[in-house]
């Protein structure tokens, strides 16, 4: 490939609409039990409970 079609490609990919990974949902009950994204807080909550599990009372 040359300068020209690779530049005319990239133009062409940059260009496209990025596919949006949100759904609408028309059913509550799929709603409420969606997984969410992992945040900072449920890392430090799996961490947490993971080590709680390690330690004996």
């Amino acid at each position: 490939m040359n300068e020209k079609q690779i530049q005319a490609l990239i133009k062409k990919i940059q260009s496209k609409p990025k596919k949006q990974d949100v759904r609408p949902t028309y059913d509550p009950t799929l709603e409420a039990t969606k997984r969410e994204a992992p945040s900072e807080e449920a890392d430090q909550r799996k961490q947490f409970f993971s080590e709680m599990k390690r330690r004996e009372f």
